[in-house]
């Protein structure tokens, strides 16, 4: 079996180039990235394949030139789950983009919450091998140590309280896990969020 180099080099550029696009935040580069690995991926198929070979008739033709039919079929069930990505991806951004103006993907407030869990967890630690080493503990050092103690555990807590009221959003299930129509909050008078969205 033989692989044009030209194929394989071009479905390695569209596969590298669609992974870079989907690391990014904005959601139409993740659907162009996401498009262009899937064509990477169905090129590197078909080309894996080798040279075309003679078609699967019933007589006449040796199994040895018969042009392998799997890859096919599988590159063509790739370009239709493509497909079904590619439109979620786009109502996804169109959505983000109705509710939000961009189609930028935010942090997640939980992984920023046990990111911070982490990095104070890891900055008390240091801090209580430092107080530890000391031989001498003075008046000063303790009080430097309650204080420093007590900014990490009141950083613990403003978070906390953030995320508390981040839950406590607009009281609606429904608008708030989905997200309203803009026509929806047009017709509250008493909701000031028809002018944002």
């Amino acid at each position: 079996m033989t692989m044009s180099a030209s194929l394989l080099a071009t479905a390695v550029v569209l596969c590298a180039v669609g992974g870079m696009l989907m690391l990014t935040r904005p959601l139409t580069r993740i659907l162009l990235g996401a498009v262009i690995a899937g064509n990477g991926i169905n090129l590197l198929v078909l080309s894996a394949t080798g040279s075309a070979g003679a078609a699967p008739l019933l007589y006449g033709v040796p199994l040895r030139r018969v042009t392998d039919p799997l890859p096919q079929a599988i590159a063509l069930t790739a370009i239709v789950i493509t497909l079904a990505t590619t439109a979620f991806l786009l109502a996804m951004a169109y959505r983000s983009h109705q509710l939000t103006g961009t189609d930028e993907v935010h942090d997640d407030l939980e992984d920023r919450r046990v990111f911070l869990r982490a990095e104070v967890l890891g900055e008390r630690a240091e801090l209580r091998e430092e107080f530890r080493s000391g031989a001498g503990r003075t008046r000063a050092e303790r009080a430097r140590y309650r204080a420093e103690r007590h900014r990490l555990r009141s950083r613990l807590r403003a978070d906390r309280a953030l995320q508390a009221r981040g839950r406590d959003a607009g009281g609606d299930l429904w608008h708030d896990v989905l997200g309203a129509d803009p026509e929806d909050y047009v017709n509250h008078e008493d909701d000031d969020r028809g002018a944002a969205g």
